[in-house]
């Protein structure tokens, strides 16, 4: 399965208010990723969490086992 790119969109609003929405990002990646334009943009005002937020990313792991001598 390909994974799908990850996007940040920001929207600068009539009244100077900025929107800043994440995409194909899962967990806490999102805020942590996006945390440096929270710093310089200043005070956040409200937060929207989309369900894959509370989703965990899948981690797969290989090992390779010795089954010949």
């Amino acid at each position: 399965k390909m994974k799908l790119q990850k996007k940040v969109l920001m929207t600068i609003k009539e009244d100077g208010s900025i929107l800043v929405e994440t995409f194909n990002f899962i967990g806490k990646s999102c805020t942590e990723e996006t945390q440096f334009l929270k710093d310089m943009l200043g005070h956040e005002t409200a937060r929207e969490l989309k369900p894959t937020y509370f989703e965990k990313e899948k981690v797969v792991s290989r090992k390779w086992l010795p089954i010949c001598g």
